[in-house]
């Protein structure tokens, strides 16, 4: 593989010294056509290796039969117009050469580009836009680059489903998304066949794209089965979202209702809103569901779905799954008595030692309005290495957002934390501190803390710092 200018150079020194082209770079990869002619053109031409006895400046030979498949490459990357517009004129005869005739037609000299957008028009098939595709795409993203991307749409809108689906599979994510863009515009997939795909692939525009269709393209209700259930079983919200929403569409509205308790919030709104279609009210059955403080089988969605369409009196059913069993029923009576705005401190506080990180994250979130008045001493004690990780992550968010001298000794304390990332994070907000201006300045406290931190600081900082704080220099 070619990485950079760097390596494209030496992958053009390699080739003027007589290297073959598929051992000097991998000819399936468009990175390292890229890395290639910006090797050449930026690094390599100038140091007069390439092509023994021409000029920057100078023509190719009326009948060049001598340049073999690496020489003309590199005459297709040279720094001067003249000798790649004629390199072009042979490239017909090496097809591997069609990718770098593929970044020629986003060439900044305009007879280049007109002549390899013609070379491209006139060879590119099939077969070939489809090893192409990822280069062509990548090309399209550049000034004057739409050319390829539409020459590609063209040939590709002649391909069959399966010499399409080729590139459904593709490790480069441009290619694969340009090719069910083409599919889904040629009707060439079927809707059962785009739902799986929404529900399975790993990219989120292709599942968008795919659900969409999929959806968009029903016609005959007894195929909404086929289509509804991959998307309703999928494991992306967005996915399962769309498929909620056709429930109403399909006549199944009814099982909305199984969707109010999902572990995402999209979801679980686009059920609430199929529910409500059909004269449903989603607030009792959330009620209903929070009503038993210790059933193992709550679902921890329904516990916030609850604070998302309820009002403030429903808080008295959140404040006992405080103390539930399983730690993201916990997570989510915080998170919903936060957004009812009665998260009280002396409620949620216990929980910022909860062994689950999912619940002292929320916990910490719902405090820090309030860290100004949460006991110093005690979050700083949680600072200590013996306790678990999350739970002096949670006290130190909450120390730091207090400011002033708080926040440098528990950042300070921190620096010698056995977790890495803590460290970090830890010397970071050293590095950013700054006196509160309601502290008295001259704290002898700070200058020994900064001390102790020196290592993080230039003298010169180190310095500006503590005179800032009135510690001296």
């Amino acid at each position: 593989m070619v990485e950079g200018v760097e390596g494209g150079a030496a992958a053009a020194v390699r080739l003027a010294g007589g290297a073959p082209l598929r051992e000097t770079l991998d000819v399936t990869d468009p990175g390292d056509w890229l890395a290639l002619d910006a090797g050449v053109r930026e690094a390599v031409w100038e140091r007069s290796r390439f092509l023994p006895g021409w000029e920057r400046s100078a023509p190719l030979p009326d009948e060049p039969t001598g340049l073999d498949e690496a020489r003309l490459a590199l005459a297709l990357c040279h720094r001067d117009g003249r000798v790649r517009q004629e390199a072009l004129r042979h490239s017909v005869r090496h097809p591997e050469l069609l990718s770098l005739v593929v970044i020629r037609c986003a060439d900044w000299v305009r007879p280049v580009r007109e002549d390899a957008r013609q070379v491209l028009g006139e060879t590119l098939d099939v077969d070939t836009a489809l090893a192409l595709a990822p280069l062509v795409l990548r090309v399209g993203r550049r000034d004057r680059g739409a050319f390829g991307v539409e020459v590609l749409g063209r040939v590709l809108r002649r391909a069959s489903h399966e010499r399409l689906a080729r590139l459904f599979s593709a490790h480069d994510r441009p290619a694969r998304r340009f090719a069910y863009r083409l599919a889904v515009e040629g009707r060439l997939v079927r809707p059962a066949e785009l739902a799986r795909v929404a529900a399975q692939d790993e990219d989120t525009v292709v599942q968008d794209l795919c659900a969409t269709a999929a959806l968009a393209s029903l016609r005959d209700e007894d195929v909404y089965e086929d289509v509804l259930s991959p998307l309703l079983s999928a494991a992306n919200p967005r996915t399962r979202s769309a498929g909620v929403t056709a429930l109403r569409r399909a006549g199944r509205s009814e099982e909305a209702w199984t969707f109010l308790g999902d572990r995402s919030g999209v979801v679980r709104a686009c059920a609430r809103y199929v529910v409500r279609q059909q004269g449903g009210d989603p607030v009792p059955w959330y009620r209903k569901r929070c009503t038993a403080p210790d059933d193992p089988a709550l679902p921890p969605g329904a516990v916030i779905g609850l604070a998302e369409c309820a009002d403030r009196a429903d808080a008295g059913l959140l404040r006992p799954l405080l103390a539930h069993p399983a730690a993201g029923v916990r997570a989510r009576a915080v998170a919903g008595l936060r957004a009812l705005d009665c998260a009280e401190v002396k409620q949620v506080w216990p929980l910022l030692d909860d062994p689950s990180p999912g619940v002292v994250r929320e916990v910490v979130t719902a405090l820090l309005p309030w860290s100004a008045e949460l006991p110093t001493e005690e979050l700083q004690a949680r600072t200590g290495a013996d306790r678990e990780r999350h739970i002096r992550l949670g006290a130190f968010r909450l120390l730091d957002a207090r400011g002033g001298v708080v926040a440098l000794r528990a950042a300070v304390g921190l620096l010698q934390d056995p977790d890495f990332k803590l460290r970090t994070w830890a010397a970071q907000s050293v590095q950013r501190w700054r006196p509160s201006p309601d502290e008295r300045r001259g704290d002898p406290e700070v200058g020994e803390l900064l001390d102790r931190s020196r290592h993080l600081f230039s003298d010169h900082m180190l310095r500006r710092l503590k005179r800032v704080a009135g510690v001296g220099g």
